[in-house]
């Protein structure tokens, strides 16, 4: 289990559009870039993928750019990475699954594996944008420096 670049810049864009979700504006995508550290190329087609599976919306004109589909507490990041992936991420290749049938040591390396590919997919699924948003919170608070 890997979280692929695509990911990563996806959950960002995202937590970023989460942030503005009260506000109810669109982000336009430098802006979203620029906050984020993100090539507004790629951002651009992360953006377009996002879209068509339903977790951003785009707006056209002077005062447009992307917002949240859904609420940021309905969005997970197991839907995140399943959509820039294509697949669910904590789902590995059959190679266990093989060698399971040959041999008990096997068998029981298969099931340990299973058992944290489950556990992956559970924090990924409990995780929400809105969870991701309180915790940057959260951080940026115990790393803020008072100057007197």
């Amino acid at each position: 289990m890997e979280l692929s670049l695509k990911s990563e810049y996806a959950i960002l864009a995202l937590v970023e559009l989460a942030t503005h979700f009260e506000l109810d504006q669109p982000l336009q995508i430098r802006q979203i870039a620029s906050q984020q550290n993100i090539p507004d190329r790629y951002l651009e087609q992360l953006l377009a993928t996002l879209r068509r599976h339903g977790l951003v919306k785009s707006q056209r004109g002077s005062k447009g750019g992307y917002i949240l589909a859904r609420e940021p507490w309905r969005i997970n990041v197991l839907e995140i990475i399943h959509c820039m992936e294509g697949k669910d991420p904590t789902m590995g290749d059959d190679r266990l699954s093989n060698e399971a049938e040959k041999t008990p040591t096997a068998s029981v390396v298969h099931n340990m594996w299973q058992s944290a590919q489950t556990a992956a997919a559970n924090v990924l699924k409990n995780c929400t944008l809105k969870d991701l948003c309180e915790q940057e919170k959260q951080f940026k608070l115990s790393t803020a420096m008072y100057y007197i």
